[in-house]
């Protein structure tokens, strides 16, 4: 055994240990169905300790051709097979990922720091997209529309769109991969994702069991490295038909730019900036129970954490001091600790951006409830802080906070607290917390609102955005967009000489359809403007969501969870 290779074993986390299957923890890249190592490779640390994970491979602009050439040269093969056979490869890789579940909780602790409890829910979570899609994949079913013209057939056929690439975020590094990648997938789809250079472990790790579960060579490949170099790549290639990314809208932006040249189909989720509107009528104690869940989750790093509280006045008081005594009781720690609440900050940018924003409140007039003391678990560690009368002007009221901070403010008037919720460019989510039925569906509805649609549970209307800089939702929010098929307009004549004309596309309309048009296509048509709203996810989709023909129907039993809306 070499001496470096002894002092890399002698570095190893001592966690490692406690692999069930070592093999699972992967370095390298992995292209058509080989794991491939770059010319250089960067650290994985631990952010509850600073420990060194593993080093990982940084796959280059070769490694990027390569794996697009391999999916491209997979796609006819993978589009080709039955529905059925797709969906059974996708049923093996969630049975392994639920029958890995403890590794992979393991390898998700270790590179993000999120608490072990949090860590057991993502990885069910994720093995859920993989089943789910295995289903809905069988149901890109062809339709027919009835045409204006005699003597002819119009049907609206689903194609895959090709390559997709995939670029993941460190927040969920199981559930963002198997989201995408197995919607991709189902549609006929292959696949090159990218994960974050934070966390790209669990994504290697879903790599090794997609192979064991018996996906061909070529059809899902997973690179590794610097972000900037390998999503250009994937931006500039025409071989890649779409590209999915969740991560913050400021590099959406890039990412748009640099697809335009090659006008690929995006769907992206971005950031959120989250109000939690509390009223008058609300049960107080299950309006925090709502609040906690909706700001501390993996430890107040998640898009859609609630970033603004408004509560009502008149219980004001009442809500803070019981928030105050939930969030005092948050225990701070590791994250392989079974009684950790709030985990380790992914790095010191984290720690410093939150910092900034605590710092800004409180000069601005607000007051600190509880918390806000340095942690001694260490440097990337932030005890959770409360901080009440909370100004509109202030920094936390008007950024994203990744971190442990509820900023609480009062209102007085429906009318005001949604002015001041609307105050933004963002609206990805939102939540209402009311027993009035009525408000809540008038504030999902709300004219001009930046956020609108409902998702309901008990007292809590979880609002997804539309008419903003939001993720999933491009224009008109309530659209359910096929992105990673395409709904191709097929045009069938007795007279082969006719052309499709305006006519057509305005009985389309009248119909309530959305049409068009598209490359190699006279026209074509989309589903019609519905959409499906289910808890933690925005905007629901054909492809990237849930490539559902059951959203086209109003009729039958909603899904567990779920409110139909038109």
């Amino acid at each position: 055994m070499s001496e470096a290779l002894m002092r890399r074993r002698e570095r190893r986390h001592v966690a490692l240990d406690s692999l069930e299957d070592p093999s699972l923890l992967r370095e390298l890249s992995c292209c058509d169905g080989r794991w491939v190592a770059g010319a250089k490779g960067f650290a994985v640390t631990d952010p509850a300790t600073g420990q060194p994970i593993a080093r990982v491979t940084m796959a280059g602009v070769d490694e990027v051709h390569t794996a697009i050439a391999a999916a491209s040269q997979a796609f006819p093969g993978w589009q080709a097979l039955l529905p059925e056979k797709r969906a059974a490869l996708l049923r093996n890789w969630a049975e392994l990922i639920r029958k890995h579940r403890q590794d992979l909780v393991l390898i998700m602790v270790l590179e993000q720091g999120k608490p072990l409890a949090e860590a057991l829910g993502e990885i069910d979570y994720a093995a859920s997209f993989s089943e789910w899609y295995a289903e809905e994949g069988r149901r890109l079913n062809t339709e027919g529309v009835t045409p204006h013209l005699p003597d002819a057939e119009m049907i609206i056929r689903r194609e895959a769109i090709g390559v997709a690439a995939l670029v993941t975020p460190w927040s969920f590094p199981s559930a963002m991969l198997t989201r995408k990648a197995a919607a991709a997938l189902a549609a006929g789809c292959t696949v090159v994702a990218h994960p974050s250079s934070e966390t790209p472990l669990s994504a290697l790790a879903l790599e090794e069991l997609a192979e064991r579960a018996g996906f061909p060579a070529g059809v899902f490949n997973v690179l590794t490295g610097g972000s900037i170099e390998i999503v250009g790549a994937l931006c500039d290639d025409t071989r890649v038909g779409a590209l999915s990314f969740t991560g913050s809208t400021d590099v959406a932006k890039l990412i748009a730019g640099r697809c335009a040249p090659t006008m690929k189909r995006l769907v992206m989720e971005l950031g959120g900036y989250a109000p939690l509107i509390v009223f008058e009528d609300a049960d107080v104690s299950r309006a925090v129970d709502i609040a906690m869940d909706a700001k501390f989750a993996t430890s107040g790093q998640d898009y859609v954490a609630a970033n603004r509280i408004f509560v009502h006045r008149s219980i004001y008081d009442a809500l803070l001091k019981q928030f105050a005594e939930r969030i005092a009781e948050l225990r701070v720690g590791n994250g392989l600790e079974p009684d950790t609440d709030i985990g380790p900050l992914m790095h010191l940018k984290a720690v410093s951006g939150v910092e900034a924003q605590v710092r800004d409140a409180l000069a601005r007039g607000a007051h600190c409830i509880v918390g806000g003391k340095p942690h001694p678990e260490g440097a990337l560690f932030y005890a959770p802080i409360l901080l009440a009368c909370v100004g509109d002007d202030a920094l936390i009221m008007r950024e994203e906070t990744f971190g442990p901070v509820a900023a609480v403010s009062a209102f007085d008037s429906a009318d005001e607290v949604v002015r001041r919720a609307d105050n933004i460019g963002y609206g990805l989510i939102a939540y209402v917390v009311t027993e009035n039925g009525a408000r809540q569906w008038r504030l999902g509805l709300v004219e001009n609102a930046k956020v609108t649609g409902a998702w309901f549970r008990d007292a809590l209307a979880r609002t997804v955005g539309s008419h903003a800089n939001v993720g999933d939702v491009r224009g008109d929010g309530l659209m359910a967009a096929v992105e990673l098929v395409e709904d191709r307009g097929d045009r069938r004549f007795f007279d082969p000489s006719k052309k499709v004309g305006a006519s057509i596309v305005a009985a389309m309309l009248e119909r309530g359809l959305i049409v068009r048009a598209m490359p190699q296509s006279d026209i074509t048509v989309l589903r019609r403007p519905c959409a499906w709203r289910r808890k933690r996810q925005s905007t629901l989709s054909l492809s990237q969501q849930m490539p559902s023909a059951m959203s086209l129907d109003n009729s039958g039993p909603f899904p567990s969870g779920m409110r139909y809306q038109s």
